[in-house]
């Protein structure tokens, strides 16, 4: 290796080897761009001198002392000459010493002065055997070149005593250049052909024998040195060699290229020795070119331009296992390395590695950035958040330090589970290892706690845990990824964790490639604490411990590692460094332990002492004096020269106060870099150390101070409180770093009391110059020409020194490169703000620093504005700004990352021309992807213009919509291609039935086409206008879409169904609703067995209920019908056992069925919950589903309200009309004089029995309708309103049937043929009759009419036996109603009715007598029914005992009524009484002629009237006179009784005249009687009268009943009369004799005595019921899982039974775990048709954007394979497969096998699936140990129909 470093002479050379300094090879570059002739010269001269040709012309000697080392001239032409000294060096081996000629510079002899001579007095100062050896004897000619023996120089014998200083300050600068700062390389040809080439590289340079030394070590080493000594350039000289070593002896062989690693902390420092690196190998690659390759070299040549080279793309992969040998040398930064470490342990088991690798993997990753802790962020955003006793008077940079570098990242953490120092153990650390918080560690770890749980919190982490996190991996048995390194060089070891020192050996397989340098002098780094002795001793028992780390460190003989120190400082002065390693021993005195011991640092030359300005005070104006450049013509410093303060805020301060005089650095920017002259300002003042502690350097101070009184400055005791005074060692290791930037002058300005204590320390050693403002104004200040500036600038930027270059470029009049710095220096702010400033602080900050890159972009020339691009764009990312990123790229020709952020930002138009123009630079698989995911995109979109190369082929472009599902744009390249059916169920099949029917549409010709586009339309609006919705939303949104979609329709080619069925939507939809339309629709559709769509209708129709003005009785009539029709068809939806089983009602009702037991509701349907109401289902609000039990109530229920609402409406509509009764005034009169009337005026001729059937039918249909009502809610009837409303309609239903006026019509005129539905309507009557009857209040005023209309009305209908249990008949009787000798007329009248006994009519007089007699309250209608019946009968009666034969009734005319009830025609009835009935008439009618009537006497609408008294008393007379026409000619005492009562009803005032309405009966004679009735009736429209002619009888006949055209009625035998006069009544009556009552109506139970054996089965019957009802309820309460097990059970066992399935284990099996199985399944095939319809890659598009595109296609097609695979399952295993024909168990295994398998494939988990599937695989697949045949399977079979 030693010989690879060393070049060999240029081709011409001599033996005499020529080393060029610093200063002579730039001049040689210079004169080669500029002025060739010069170049030719120069090198002709070297040529000459590498020849030993020395002339008279190139030895002129320079000295003037003539006395020391020779420094020679070599003259060249005119002005020029070449500076050069004989020198001697060792040679390769090191064995002997040769000459040289080392060429110092290249110079105009006007620039030629006193430099010379101080440079060959200082020389000459080495020692006479040195003086002896570099003095050659001068002679013209050529001469040979002498070689020496070695000359070991001691230390002391290198560093002189340097010579008086009886030169300038320039003279003293120059020699330090020359000698310390310059590098002298060898002139070979390998420089010659730089030179040529016009390359800017870097050659070898001499070292020194130390370093020399450092380098040719073969085993590993420790190298410690201050700062400025060499380390680095050690390091990377070892590299070099290594790597020049194996490229000329073993490159291409079998010898790998050794893998060398260059590892630091700095990013810049990696960098730069990087770049060295680059720069000496390309210098060693020239030596071997010819000249045309050269030619080539230099039109290659490309200057990147002003880039910071963090920010240049490297070619590095993101794993350190994927480093491949040409990777190799690194130069990486610990984080870099760490992360690409980290990279390969993301797959690594260790708990807690996974996601702390990740955090860390990529600095990019916001997430990264805004997680890590860096001191900045502990100080911002974790320190202000302690408690402030903690923190009160600490330094939160030594706190973070004691954090980071003991606690978490010591070696003794190592030791801990969780990776940091338990409480005692930090507490109990050594003081003297351990001295900065010795006396406070109990505050400082309750800091740490608190930071610990603060950043887990924040899921924050640190150096430390990022390091621990590899680490425990690697120590947990994971093997290290990929190869390791051979070589691994740590610099500034310092600023490392020692744990970081473990990981890094870990990752060097050669135990002899180790090396390590640093200073811990220099240790400013937050969480640096450690020297390298503990270094030293970690690494130690790493190597030898082989019991712990035999897995770790190879078992062989390793050779100790060498420890070296350099202590020659090549960079600054003795005068520095004097003052310099005066700090050092300050440490090293109170803190010995905290800094590694090192030999005393030296300079190669002394130079000016640093100078103490005191006595200053701040006034802008004295600052500015002495920071003025001696010239006058420039003010600030010049371009070598910097003030250096403590923080960001000194800087901001100072800059304030005066502008922009110079370089203004922090001490940490500072580290790193080197100026000429530094000023270090307000050092102590700005230090956070307080005086009292800075008086410990006092302590320091051995020898008086003249001027000042050390007692007076007392030192503290330093012993007593150690740990008070560590903050005094770091602020003294960073006053060292400052103190070395320093290369040639050093200034300190400070003028606190706390730099006293450190200026008396320098004084006291004369180590500084002190200066007052008496002294004189200093001239601090120097000029810089431009390019100096620009030199400068450079540097700086390159070491990242941003505000400071961007002061130099503006110096040196550089703009564009002041914008470029500036831009890097927004880059730095915004990355400061990552993890302190809130994420939209961050964003601006990077917007602001990409914006600045971009406009550098766009200024600069050639391929330079690439780098700038990038920047940019990666800025623009950190700032969101996708787009702006995606430009930047495209402008950096980086066209995959251009097209990748593209996508990001969603401008998939610009993805696709980066493809379309630029195919060849994007990689093939990036390409796919992006062109998948923009195929993807746009197929998902509406876009009306897509890219046209998406697709090559329509073909391609079918294979990838079926592929992804798109079936959208499926759909439009159907229609596209005219496929209008295909593409409308495509439409279907995603749901959208508005599309599909606009495409069926599209086609109209086609039947088929249209008969699709109608099914879907009327599907669809049954979804959105279901039963209940109002017809205004039919004009909103989708329907009134829908609406206009049918009015397309050609309605021709549609089945009649479907075309009434689109009729009745668009009927609906009409601004003016047609309800006649509605109407015939409803009538069409319930003679096609559609309930649901009449019901629909009629809904609509009366929803709400038209308004009919005046309606006459035939639209009453009407509308009762129809409403019945509404009304019993949501009776029938509400009493239905399972309304829901039928597709009819569900669609009517807007329900789905999702499964066997799971159905959902449209929302805003008629059964959707309104909000606040508690839903059926606990996720009701959300998805709205509901079991079968569920679905079934809420259906039930809402039906059931909605029928009793609209029958409450029109109850109410009814209770307005007139139509309901008749005003008996108007009937009378012919007017009526109550303006207010509500009763309807029919005219007496419009009375006919066609409107007496009319009103007995509109009160039979509302009790219909009412009845619905009452059998949907049976519990209505025990309702006191209810019983009222019945009682009510009864009476007006018992008017219709019995008239009061006679002219309204009678019983003898009812038809029930004109009455619709008459059979069910009178079932309903004797329902409610019966109710009625037992329903009776005793204790109401208007019981006793009430029981006499149930009475008549019972009598008539057959309900008689409900009148003998009544309660009001048998117990609760009234007092009232009881007559001597204590007899219930209730009974009488009952029995009267009933006509059951002889006495019936006797005791109907005494009954009606005591009424009469007592003045009892009763309808007076009702009273003259009473007296009719009696009277009647009395009549009848008579005849027939006159004349027991069949033509008893022979020639008599009598009213048609009295002759329908065939219990008359008997001739045993007690008549005795008659007298009494005629004398109660009498009085009855004196009763009413007066106005006595009020309080006893009522009428139903209208009070009693004299009209109405009179009209009634009319009716009596016509009874009266009817009854004396037709009795037996005997009874003249009857006669005479009945001329009297009506003659009595004359005025007794003979000037006034009887009412008219009777006054003929008054005024007629008793033979008369029946002309008069006559006459009376022939204003009557109904016949009423009826002559009996017997044919058989030999009895005369009167002709006068065809003479006033009375209707003959001829018979044969009596009981003929009844059926031939009333037969549809007798017809009903007898049919319906025999009908029980309603089933579903809750009557009162009579009070009926049983027998035992009648209660027995009473009982048993009501246990079964009850049980039958506990079993529904169960079913309506089981789950949805129960109920579709029930359900598939039920087909397993149907199919078992029907195929006669053999008994066995598989029967078992079959009938028992295989439904758990199949509903396992089909939950999950539910959840897998769920999760497809759900990732629908448009819907997700909108919903999550574009990003996921490429995932979202994943996803869609693995669900789509899952349930294709589910459904084929579900078809194989379905109970009625041939599968299980086969009956293999073994097969069927393999099935309950495939059938997990797909339901781990499926997202999520069904409810109830694994625990199914859990009962099948028990059952089925799991072996049991002893398998019983006989035992029962795991489904309980009994309790599916629980």
């Amino acid at each position: 290796m030693r010989v690879t470093l060393y070049f060999h002479k240029a081709d011409g050379f001599g033996e005499w080897r020529i080393l060029v300094g610093t200063n002579g090879a730039k001049k040689l570059r210079e004169f080669r761009k500029r002025d060739i002739k010069k170049f030719k010269i120069v090198y002709k001269k070297i040529k000459e001198l590498s020849n030993g040709q020395f002339s008279g012309d190139n030895q002129n000697r320079l000295d003037g002392t003539r006395s020391g080392v020779p420094i020679f001239e070599a003259y060249m032409e005119q002005d020029l000459g070449l500076v050069y000294q004989i020198d001697c060096v060792p040679d390769h081996d090191g064995t002997i010493e040769r000459q040289v000629v080392r060429i110092y510079g290249i110079y105009a002899r006007t620039q030629l002065n006193g430099v010379w001579d101080a440079m060959s007095h200082h020389l000459s100062g080495k020692g006479e055997e040195y003086t002896k050896r570099y003095r050659p004897n001068l002679y013209i000619g050529k001469m040979k070149m002498a070689k020496f023996t070695h000359l070991q120089l001691q230390v002391q014998d290198v560093v002189i005593k340097p010579p008086p200083l009886v030169f300038g300050d320039q003279e003293m600068d120059q020699l330090h250049s020359l000698l310390v700062l310059d590098k002298y390389v060898t002139f070979s040809q390998a420089l010659l052909n730089g030179l040529i080439a016009k390359n800017d590289v870097q050659h070898v340079f001499e070292l020194t024998p130390q370093q020399r030394e450092i380098v040719e070590c073969t085993t590993s080493c420790y190298v410690l040195g201050r700062s400025g000594t060499g380390k680095t350039t050690t390091m990377l000289f070892k590299m070099l060699g290594i790597q020049q070593a194996w490229q000329l002896h073993f490159e291409g062989s079998d010898i790998p290229r050794p893998r060398q690693i260059f590892v630091t902390t700095s990013h810049m420092l990696a960098n730069n020795v990087e770049k060295c690196f680059r720069k000496f190998m390309n210098s060693l690659s020239l030596a071997g070119c010819t000249l045309d390759e050269l030619a080539k070299l230099q039109s290659r040549h490309v200057d990147l331009g002003l880039v910071d080279s963090d920010n240049v793309s490297g070619t590095l992969p993101q794993r350190f296992s994927e480093l491949e040998d040409h990777h190799f040398p690194l130069f990486l930064p610990f984080e870099r390395l760490a992360r690409m470490i980290a990279a390969d342990m993301l797959n690594a088991d260790h708990p807690g590695a996974k996601r702390m690798t990740k955090l860390f993997m990529y600095s990019n990753g916001q997430e990264v950035l805004g997680s890590f802790v860096s001191y900045e962020v502990f100080v911002n955003s974790y320190w202000p958040h302690f408690p402030p006793y903690l923190t009160k008077g600490r330094d939160p940079w030594l706190v973070f330090g004691e954090i980071v570098g003991t606690i978490e990242g010591s070696e003794k953490s190592l030791g801990f589970h969780d990776r940091t120092l338990d409480k005692n153990t930090y507490c109990n650390l050594p003081s003297r290892s351990n001295p900065t918080f010795s006396g406070q560690r109990h505050i400082i770890y309750a800091i740490y706690e608190a930071y610990s749980k603060l950043k887990h919190q924040r899921r924050h982490h640190d150096a430390a845990e990022r390091t621990h996190a590899i680490l425990n991996t690697l120590l947990g048995g994971t093997s290290f990824q990929g190869r390791q390194v051979d070589f691994l060089y740590v610099d500034e070891a310092q600023d490392c964790l020692l744990i970081d020192a473990l990981l890094l050996r870990l990752l060097c397989s050669n135990p002899e490639g180790l090396f390590w340098a640093g200073d811990t002098a220099q240790t400013i780094s937050p969480g640096s604490s450690f020297r390298f002795d503990d270094l030293r001793a970690f690494l130690h028992r790493i190597e030898m411990d082989q019991a712990s780390s035999s897995h770790i460190v190879r078992e062989q003989a390793v050779a100790h590692p060498a420890s070296f120190q350099l202590t020659i400082n090549h960079r600054s002065h003795g005068g520095i460094l004097n003052c310099a390693r005066s700090v050092i021993q300050l440490i090293s005195h109170f803190w010995p332990h905290s800094i590694d011991s090192l030999q005393p640092e030296h300079g190669t030359v002394d130079g000016v002492k640093p100078v103490f300005f005191t006595g200053w005070d701040k006034d802008v104006v004295r600052y500015e004096q002495f920071l003025v450049t001696a010239s006058s013509s420039h003010n600030g410093f010049g371009a070598r020269q910097c003030i250096l303060v403590r923080d960001e805020n000194a800087k901001e301060e100072l800059q304030q106060r005066l502008g922009a005089i110079g370089m203004i650095v922090t001490l940490y920017e500072s580290k790193g870099l080197e100026f000429d002259d530094v000023l270090l300002y307000n050092f102590f003042e700005d230090s956070s150390v307080d005086l009292s502690r800075w008086r410990l350097v006092l302590a320091a101070i051995d020898d008086a101070v003249e001027g000042h009184n050390l007692r007076r400055q007392q030192a503290p005791c330093f012993e007593r409180d150690t740990s008070r005074y560590a903050g005094v060692c770091s602020e003294l290791k960073f006053l060292y770093v400052g103190i070395t930037r320093a290369c040639k002058r050093l200034w300190i300005v400070d003028n606190s009391d706390k730099a006293e204590c450190m200026k008396l320390f320098w004084t006291s050693r004369s180590q500084i110059q002190n200066h007052i403002p008496d002294s004189g104004v200093p001239q601090l200040a120097v000029s810089s020409t431009p390019e100096e500036w620009a030199e400068s600038g450079h540097s700086l930027f390159q070491h990242k020194r941003y505000t400071q270059a961007m002061h130099c470029f503006g110096r040196a009049n550089m703009p564009r490169e002041v914008r470029i710095a500036k831009a890097y220096h927004f880059q730095e702010l915004a990355r400061a703000t990552i993890g302190v400033a809130v994420l939209s602080e961050q964003q601006r900050s990077f917007a602001k620093a990409a914006d600045a890159f971009f406009t550098c972009g766009s200024e600069a020339p050639g391929r330079e504005k690439l780098q700038y691009y990038r920047t940019a764009a990666e800025c623009y990312i950190r700032a969101a700004d996708d787009r702006k990123a995606a430009d930047a790229h495209l402008n950096a020709e980086g066209y995959e990352l251009a097209a990748k952020r593209y996508r990001k930002a969603g401008q998939l138009d610009k993805v696709v021309g980066v493809l379309k123009s630029h195919s060849e630079e994007v990689s093939r698989d990036c390409a796919d992807e992006l062109l998948t995911v923009c195929r993807l995109y746009y197929c998902s979109q509406d876009v009306e213009k897509r890219p046209s190369s998406l697709f090559r082929s329509i073909e391609e472009e079918l294979e990838f919509l079926d592929t992804y599902g798109l079936d959208v744009a499926l759909v439009v390249l159907y229609e596209s291609h005219g496929k209008y059916v295909e593409a409308g169920e495509l439409h279907l099949s995603e749901d959208r039935p508005l599309d599909a029917i606009r495409v069926f549409l599209k086609d109209k010709t086609n039947q088929h086409a249209v008969g699709r586009a109608a099914d879907v339309l009327l599907e669809c609006l049954w979804k959105h206008c279901s039963f209940g919705v109002a017809r205004q939303e039919l004009h909103n949104k989708i329907p009134k879409t829908l609406i206009s979609l049918s009015h397309q329709l050609p309605l021709g080619l549609l089945s009649p169904r479907a075309r009434e069925g689109v009729r009745m939507f668009q009927t609906a939809a009409t601004e003016n609703l047609d309800r006649r339309t509605l109407e015939v629709l409803a009538e069409f559709f319930k003679e096609q067995n559609e309930s649901a769509a009449a019901l629909w209708c009629l809904n609509h129709i009366y929803s709400p209920l038209p308004q009919i003005p005046s309606p006459t009785l035939k639209e009453v009539t009407l509308f009762l019908r129809k409403f019945y029709i509404y009304s019993q068809l949501l009776y029938t939806v509400a009493s239905h056992k399972d309304p829901v089983g039928g597709y009819d009602i569900r669609k009517l009702f807007g329900i789905t069925q999702l499964s066997v037991d799971q159905y959902a509701v449209q929302p805003n349907s008629f059964i959707s919950p309104t909000p606040g109401a508690k839903s059926p289902s606990d996720d009701a609000h959300t998805n709205r589903l509901y079991t079968h039990g569920q679905i079934t109530c809420a259906l039930k229920e809402r039906v059931r309200l909605h029928l009793r609402f609209q029958v409450s409406a029109e109850t109410r509509l009814c209770h307005k009309a007139k139509v309901f009764s008749q005003c008996l005034l108007y009937a009378v009169n012919g007017f009526c004089n109550y303006a207010k009337c509500k009763q309807r005026h029919a005219p007496l001729s419009s009375l006919d029995s066609t409107q007496y059937n009319a009103q007995v039918d509109i009160y039979l249909q509302q009790m219909r309708i009412l009845q619905l009502v009452y059998s949907a809610f049976p519990e209505m009837r025990e309702w006191k309103s209810v019983k009222e409303e019945i009682a009510d309609w009864i009476a007006h239903l018992y008017e219709a049937f019995f008239p009061p006026f006679l002219a309204q019509g009678s019983l003898a005129n009812l038809n029930w043929a004109s009455i619709q539905e008459a059979r069910d309507g009178i079932r309903v009557m004797r329902n409610w009759i019966r109710g009625a009857i037992y329903s009776l209040d005793p204790t109401s005023t208007a019981f006793l009419t009430d029981i006499l209309r149930l009475i008549k009305l019972s009598s008539a209908f057959g309900e008689g036996d409900a009148l003998q249990n009544a309660n009001c008949v048998l117990h609760c009787r009234p007092r009232v109603l009881f007559r001597p000798p204590g007899r219930y007329i209730v009974a009488d009248m009952i029995d009267s009715i009933r006509s059951f006994t002889e006495s019936s009519i006797s005791v109907g007089v005494l009954g009606l007598r005591h009424i009469i007699r007592n003045d009892l309250q009763v309808n007076l209608s009702v009273l003259c029914n009473c007296i009719e019946e009696l009277l009647s009968a009395y009549v009848i009666t008579l005849r027939f005992k006159n004349n027991p034969g069949v033509d008893s009734l022979h020639d008599v005319v009598l009213p048609r009524s009295w002759f329908i009830r065939s219990y008359k025609l008997d001739a045993r009835k007690d008549v005795m009484l008659l007298g009494y009935l005629l004398d109660d008439i009498e009085y009855f009618l004196e009763k009413l002629r007066s106005d006595n009537t009020e309080e006893s006497l009522w009428l139903m609408h209208t009070n009693v009237t004299p009209v109405h008294r009179s009209l009634f008393i009319a009716r009596i007379c016509r009874m009266l006179c009817l009854a004396s026409y037709n009795c037996p000619p005997y009874w003249v005492e009857l006669k005479a009784k009945v001329s009297n009562i009506i003659a009595g009803l004359r005025p007794n005032d003979t000037t006034r005249l009887a009412p008219s309405i009777y006054q003929k009966y008054t005024e007629a004679a008793c033979k008369d009687y029946l002309r008069v009735v006559v006459a009376y009736d022939e204003k009557h429209v109904m016949p009423n009268l009826v002559h009996l002619v017997c044919e058989e009888t030999r009895l005369g006949t009167s002709n006068f009943a065809t003479e006033w055209r009375i209707e003959r009625l001829s018979y044969r035998q009596l009981d003929e009369i009844p059926a031939r006069l009333a037969s549809p009544l007798i017809a009903a009556r007898s049919s319906l004799i025999v009908e029980a009552p309603l089933s579903d109506s809750d009557q009162a139970v009579p009070n009926v005595v049983a027998t035992d054996k009648e209660e027995s089965a009473a009982r048993l019957i009501q246990g079964v019921f009850r049980q039958h009802r506990r079993q529904q309820k169960r079913q309506l309460r089981r789950s949805t899982l129960e109920a579709e097990r029930s359900a598939i059970f039920a087909a397993c066992l149907k199919h078992a039974q029907a195929s006669a399935f053999p008994p066995g284990f598989y029967r078992l099996l079959y009938l028992g775990p295989l439904p758990h199985l199949l509903l396992a399944l089909k939950k999950g095939i539910s959840i897998a048709t769920f999760v497809k319809a759900t990732t629908k890659i448009p819907g997700l598009l909108l919903r999550e954007g574009h990003e996921r595109l490429q995932e979202l296609g994943r996803q869609r097609s693995e669900i789509s394979s899952a349930l294709k695979q589910g459904q084929e399952l579900l078809k194989t295993l379905s109970p009625d497969s041939q599968f299980h024909k086969n009956r293999n168990i073994g097969a069927l295994k393999h099935a309950v096998l495939q059938v997990k398998e797909f339901l781990h494939r499926i997202p999520g988990s069904a409810r109830g699936a694994p625990e199914e599937l859990d009962i099948a695989y028990k059952a089925i697949v799991t072996e049991s140990t002893s398998r019983n045949r006989s035992r029962p399977s795991a489904l309980n079979v009994q309790a599916l129909f629980i």
